[in-house]
């Protein structure tokens, strides 16, 4: 049960986090190593932030924002992708791999596609093997429950 890694899915409030919704309501399968965290946009999301998961002891990251052009933050996006190119270059400087972190755009309406895409990144971090990073199984998890709560204090502070 250790050994089964652990996938954070840092997906924007509009569009991934519906799709990941989405893909629950149509009861699809996908692994049960993705965790997921809504973010209002994928635009908030910083590389310490994804630093910092890999550094708890994360095996893999996605980050899942709108499709290019449809952000409802006008260029959050876009801003996330130049960010998660540089966090790509600071995991392959430090030895973690690139491999580790991947960014996807999909739309609200994607259910299956979200689903496709959570087990593609299980499959890729299944092969790569888990993080040297990592921690025993239970202080990871603890790890996500911390930046959960950020995250829902990053939204908090969106809605006021």
């Amino acid at each position: 049960m250790d050994q089964e890694p652990v996938i954070l899915a840092l997906c924007c409030h509009y569009c991934a986090y519906a799709a990941a919704d989405m893909a629950g309501s149509m009861r699809l399968q996908y692994p049960s190593s993705v965790r997921i965290l809504r973010f209002p946009c994928t635009g908030k999301i910083e590389v310490n932030y994804v630093l910092s998961a890999f550094e708890r002891g994360i095996d893999g990251v996605m980050v899942a924002g709108c499709l290019e052009g449809g952000c409802h933050y006008l260029e959050g996006n876009l801003r996330a992708r130049r960010r998660m190119e540089r966090a790509k270059q600071l995991l392959d400087e430090i030895g973690i791999g690139s491999g580790r972190l991947e960014m996807f755009n999909l739309s609200s309406a994607e259910g299956p596609r979200f689903a496709e895409i959570a087990t593609q990144m299980h499959n890729r971090i299944v092969k790569l093997g888990l993080s040297p990073l990592r921690r025993a199984r239970s202080e990871v998890l603890s790890g996500v429950a911390v930046m959960a709560q950020a995250s829902a204090a990053a939204i908090a502070g969106e809605t006021k």
